[in-house]
């Protein structure tokens, strides 16, 4: 990417039955969108044509073979189409492996395309993790994809909502077996990771809290010794290393001082801890990122809404933001590559 020059951003069409077509006509009919980057659809034409009619947005659509040939023009939707879906058989909201099968199709694509250098990032619309197993895609979710076609053991995902940043030291794991990963090695490996995903987003020398698990951080062991033993000891390492980290600080006031500028991201300890902190700040603008992979990738963090899909009602803001931080943080993360 040249300096002064729009990032291309990609954009997979996600499970053609949900709401994800729906949302990036909405999100590509505002012109703003056009003003901080070079947006290419990754999808099925038909499938979008259909999505404009249910959301009565008159835009063009514009079938281009690569990225380079895109027109990048309000009102113009430039799309690479793949010829993955049977519209005699698509059924709006409902499981179907053949739009499993095409939401796969879509993001390997888009994985393609960064790997070659010729988009600058990607935003992932939403897929149904039954329409991935009806169509015996062997991944739960686009991180586990992600992991697997880039060769990346362990994705490090960090959600942005307004000034609040957020890593999760666990994901999809039950709260007991989670409390079983909170290790000092493992709270102070990812520490080091915070800080690399942190600076490679232009934010040097990030400071990162870590959040407590039990009551009050613990009480210094009168509520429960994980903080003691386990995660006080990997932020020691870590600070000793020179990595600025705090903590732990008691999980009901950390995510607040972070919005409020007090620390560069929280490092949250499981799923729930840190997306309720998130979504309860703003829940349609809270957008995640996969770290720590070759290229950058985001996305909305809602699902496909089948309830409410082919009928027009979905709102697009959370795919308007994922786009808008993907181009936002694009040239950063190029040169940091770079470096």
């Amino acid at each position: 990417m040249k300096i002064n020059e729009k990032p291309v951003i990609a954009i997979s069409m996600g499970d053609p039955a949900g709401i994800g077509p729906e949302i990036i006509a909405k999100a590509l009919s505002k012109s703003e969108i056009y003003d901080v980057c070079r947006p290419v659809l990754v999808g099925h034409k038909e499938v979008m044509s259909q999505a404009l009619s249910i959301t009565g947005l008159s835009m063009k659509l514009n079938p281009i073979a690569t990225p380079s040939e895109g027109e990048f023009t309000s009102g113009i939707i430039d799309i690479i189409h793949l010829d993955n879906v049977d519209m005699e058989e698509l059924k709006m909201g409902e499981v179907q492996g053949m739009c499993g099968q095409a939401a796969f199709d879509y993001i390997q694509t888009c994985i393609e395309f960064a790997n070659e250098g010729v988009v600058d990032a990607f935003a992932t619309a939403p897929i149904n993790k039954e329409s991935l197993k009806a169509a015996n895609v062997p991944y739960i979710g686009h991180t586990e994809m992600l992991a697997k076609l880039t060769g990346v053991e362990d994705p490090l995902t960090m959600f942005e909502v307004r000034s609040l940043r957020i890593f999760f030291l666990t994901r999809h794991l039950s709260l007991k077996e989670a409390i079983g990963q909170m290790t000092k090695e493992r709270v102070h490996d990812y520490l080091k990771r915070c800080t690399k995903a942190l600076h490679r987003l232009g934010i040097e020398n990030g400071t990162i809290a870590v959040a407590g698990l039990n009551p009050h951080s613990g009480e210094n062991g009168l509520f429960g010794r994980e903080e003691v033993d386990e995660i006080a000891p990997g932020i020691e390492k870590a600070r000793k290393e020179g990595i600025n980290a705090f903590g732990p600080v008691p999980a009901d006031s950390v995510f607040y001082q972070a919005l409020n500028g007090k620390y560069d991201a929280v490092l949250s300890l499981y799923h729930d801890q840190g997306h309720i902190a998130a979504k309860m700040t703003d829940f349609e603008r809270t957008i995640s990122i996969t770290n720590g992979l070759p290229f950058l990738r985001t996305s909305v963090d809602h699902g496909t809404a089948f309830d409410i899909a082919g009928k027009g009602l979905a709102g697009s803001v959370s795919m308007e933001e994922a786009i808008k931080l993907a181009a936002k943080y694009a040239e950063k993360f190029r040169a940091s590559q770079k470096a």
